[in-house]
């Protein structure tokens, strides 16, 4: 999939929720997009193992982590497993760890930084509800199309 978020907004701006800038690119893939899946967990990562394990089939995975940049939500062996179930991308409102790696892969993840520190795993959480922040509602079924440029939601396919 190979597309521009800046040419979406011109051709649908009115139908578009658009991301504040909060989050940065570092996948493989420099552009995702794709039906919403969402998490919203705090410092704890185990259901963003259940979930990637389970069939991506070109969904996006939204994790709402509080914003929190204490524990890394996501890293390589997991953007590995998001591959390989066919995930076409993950946006974490928090940290993410090994950015090396998950540079390599064909995989989009936005994050809003980095962090070594691996989270906890108590299993706590809550998935597929409609999750916000960065001024933008994150619904489940919705549609997410991410890029270099930024990250803009909308209640239907526009690809």
């Amino acid at each position: 999939m190979t597309f521009q978020t800046t040419d979406l907004c011109d051709a649908f701006e009115s139908e578009l929720q658009v991301l504040a800038p909060i989050l940065r690119s570092y996948g493989g893939a420099r552009c995702a997009g794709g039906p919403i899946r969402t998490l919203k967990i705090f410092e704890d990562n185990a259901l963003v193992r259940e979930t990637l394990a389970t069939p991506g089939e070109g969904a996006v995975l939204v994790i709402d982590g509080g914003g929190s940049l204490r524990r890394a939500l996501l890293g390589d062996q997991l953007a590995e497993l998001a591959v390989q179930n066919g995930w076409a991308g993950v946006i974490v409102y928090g940290a993410i760890r090994d950015s090396r790696a998950i540079g390599q892969l064909p995989l989009g993840v936005w994050a809003m930084g980095t962090i070594p520190l691996k989270t906890v795993k108590r299993g706590e959480g809550q998935r597929d509800i409609p999750v916000t922040f960065g001024g933008v509602t994150f619904t489940p079924g919705h549609f997410v199309y991410a890029d270099e440029d930024g990250v803009i939601v909308a209640p239907r396919p526009l690809l």
